[in-house]
Order: C-alpha cells, then structure tokens, then sequence
C-alpha cells in the first residue's frame, strides 16, 4: 500500500484485522528476506558467529525501473525502494527505537516527487545501529558518464565481521548475491560460501513457501501481515523524519 504516513499504517492494519476475522492467512511478500545473502547473514547473527550486532550498513547505487502507477504516489523511494532495507534491517536487529532521515529529489525521474534519494539511520537502545543510502541516481550513468552500480551491504558485530552484496541491479541477468564473514571464533580467515540461485526470482519460492507451510501447520506465516505493520510504521517514521527534520519513532505511527 503506498499511501503517506499514518494512513498507509491504518489501512494495512484494517487489511490485517478483516482477514483475521474472517480466518484468512495473510502473509506479506517480503521477498528480500529472502535473498540468499540476507538469509544466510541472519542464520549467521542467530549463531552468535558476529557476537552483538554493533553497525549494519546497506550502500545501494543502483536505478530502479519505475513503473507506471508509482507516478502520482505520495511516496516513492520510501515505500518502493527503501521497504526493502529497512524490512531487512528489522529482519536482522528487530525494530528500531529511534529514526532520523534525509531525502531529496532524484534528478533523473521526471515525474514530480520529494523521496528519491533516501539517507537514514537507525537507532536500537542497545547501541546497535543501522544506516542505508538508498541512491537510485548514482551519477549520471545512463546520460553519458561511466557507471558505478552495485548493492553492498556489511554487519559488523563485537566477535566478528561480514559482508556482501546484492546482485539484482544486473536483472535480467542472473547475479548471484554474495557473503563473507570471519568471526573470532575461526580466527584466520574468510569464509565465503556460494550459491547458484539468484533474489529475482529464486526468492519468491521462500515467500510463497512459508505461505503453504503456515496454511498446512496451522500457524502464522513467517511474514506474517501483522508482523509487517512494524514495516509499514518504520517506512512512515523515515518519511515523517525527513518531511518534519525530526528525529522519530516506530511507537507514533502503530496505533
């Protein structure tokens, strides 16, 4: 749903009530959870491999393809883009408790809109922080200039050290993302594992399989559309940080 602010939080949570009064399963397709490197980097945090989470970053050059129906939209980067990361930043370190945020047009995109090029932070109270620069300019590389388009992404904890990157700014061709991490607890070395399987499309048979799996188990689906209205709030809270140059909450837009 990308309408502004509180309102986009109160009509994802009518969603979410009317299917759970009518016994619907509702799952949120939340595919980035399920890019290969995403999901191994939160296997690796539950393992302790990286100790206490202390800064997680996600660097993204890229340019999207906006389509059709994103003009006109109260939001663009924030609830087209920027949901990704910051859905993948709750994934790894839960929910925020404070936000700051910056945005301006992007010079390429003709269409009129405010949140192109997004820059935020996220505080947590146990001193983790995450950051994003969500740059969908990058420089002009499609008006003449070299490119320099990538994702990358690094988590840096208390016993250890990874990074990666992501591969879908190369679709159509298939890219995998990729993941290293070195860890006090096997000093010496990088360890690198590797998969054939790509975010688009791959990704989508974690999103719709943990769908059949809460629909044969009885439970509630892993993306579950309740759980997702921390997402929408935390987008809201990026978007009123950068509208309002004020630091905010998560808490103000779940209600």
């Amino acid at each position: 749903m990308f309408v502004p602010l509180a309102l986009a939080y109160r009509e994802a949570k009518e969603c979410v009530d009317l299917c759970a009064g009518a016994g619907i399963v509702l799952a949120v397709n939340q595919n980035m959870r399920y890019d290969q490197s995403v999901r191994a980097l939160k296997d690796i945090l539950r393992k302790g491999y990286l100790g206490e989470p202390v800064l997680g970053t996600i660097e993204m050059r890229a340019i999207p393809h906006w389509m059709p129906w994103s003009e006109g939209l109260p939001s663009l980067s924030t609830f087209i883009m920027s949901i990704h990361h910051l859905d993948t930043f709750r994934y790894w370190f839960g929910t925020p408790d404070r936000v700051l945020a910056s945005t301006r047009p992007d010079p390429r995109t003709r269409f009129p809109h405010t949140d192109g090029i997004n820059l935020y932070i996220l505080e947590y109270d146990n001193g983790c922080r995450a950051s994003s620069w969500d740059d969908v300019w990058t420089g002009p590389a499609r008006e003449g200039s070299e490119s320099d388009i990538a994702i990358r992404w690094r988590v840096e904890g208390t016993d250890g050290l990874a990074r990666g990157t992501i591969g879908w700014p190369s679709y159509p061709a298939k890219t995998p993302s990729t993941l290293d991490f070195t860890t006090k607890k096997q000093p010496g070395y990088w360890l690198s594992p590797r998969w054939k399987e790509v975010w688009f499309p791959d990704a989508f048979v974690g999103t719709m399989a943990q769908l059949l799996c809460a629909l044969e188990d009885g439970s509630e689906p892993e993306i579950s559309g309740r759980d997702n209205l921390e997402t929408i709030a935390l987008c809201a809270a990026v978007q009123a940080a950068a509208r309002e140059h004020r630091v905010t909450t998560v808490r103000e837009f779940l209600r």
